[in-house]
């Protein structure tokens, strides 16, 4: 008996320093898989939160002001306002959004320069890709437009973040996908933005069963568009929470 109460107490701190880790490990948005959020330090965000204001500039075709859904309040950027303001207490949190149905990076470019021209936005979250596949543009045409925003947006000082196309089956199954996904990497990885893979999250969520609007029963769409958002805006905050914590290192 004195043996095993030995060896409990010899075990027991690193017993407490594993449920301490699970305690403080944080949960993948709607259960996505973790590695699934890659984030890059965000060292003009982090900035701004310590000054006191976080300003964001998303900007994107229509999902931006979320159709589908019970209203603008509950599309993704109303909702990390929301998240971003609860993270960052401290800092008052603005959030700008952009865009319109059918709109493609080019479209973006301009509306990215016009609100930088009227003020500095710490991060710049920039959603492309999706029109472009459909309608099969020239990919060159898609990671020009992001090579001259990204270098308008270091040029204002602030950090940039790209979130790749929305997945579907019909989008899958019609349109050469990955050419566009893989001009996104690339684009992210020569300008040094962060990239939010869109496409494989809501993969990942309707392969789970968490989130898949196009299976919902057509009385539930809204419910299930309120809930993509929610899911995308979890998943977008952990991001840049994650994101500011490594440029404070």
């Amino acid at each position: 008996m004195r043996t095993m109460r030995r060896r409990a107490a010899r075990f027991a701190p690193a017993l407490l320093l594993l449920l301490l880790l699970a305690a403080g490990a944080r949960a993948a948005p709607c259960g996505a898989p973790d590695e699934l959020i890659e984030p890059v330090p965000l060292p003009a965000a982090a900035a701004a939160i310590s000054a006191g204001t976080l300003p964001v500039l998303v900007v994107g075709s229509a999902s931006v002001s979320g159709p589908g859904g019970s209203g603008a309040e509950s599309a993704y950027p109303a909702r990390l306002e929301t998240l971003l303001s609860a993270a960052f207490p401290r800092a008052r949190v603005e959030v700008v959004v952009r865009g319109a149905r059918s709109m493609v990076a080019a479209d973006h470019l301009a509306l990215i320069r016009e609100a930088l021209a009227g003020g500095r936005r710490a991060l710049v979250l920039w959603q492309a890709g999706t029109v472009e596949t459909v309608r099969g543009t020239d990919v060159a045409e898609l990671t020009d437009a992001i090579q001259a925003g990204a270098e308008r947006i270091e040029e204002s000082g602030g950090d940039l973040i790209l979130l790749d196309p929305q997945w579907s089956r019909f989008l899958r199954a019609n349109a050469d996908v990955e050419s566009y996904r893989d001009a996104m990497r690339a684009a992210a990885a020569a300008t040094g933005a962060g990239l939010f893979s869109r496409y494989a999250l809501m993969n990942a969520w309707a392969e789970a069963g968490t989130v898949d609007v196009e299976r919902a029963p057509q009385g539930l769409k809204v419910v299930e568009v309120d809930k993509l958002n929610r899911c995308l805006a979890e998943g977008l905050a952990e991001m840049i929470e994650r994101g500011v914590a490594e440029a404070r290192r």
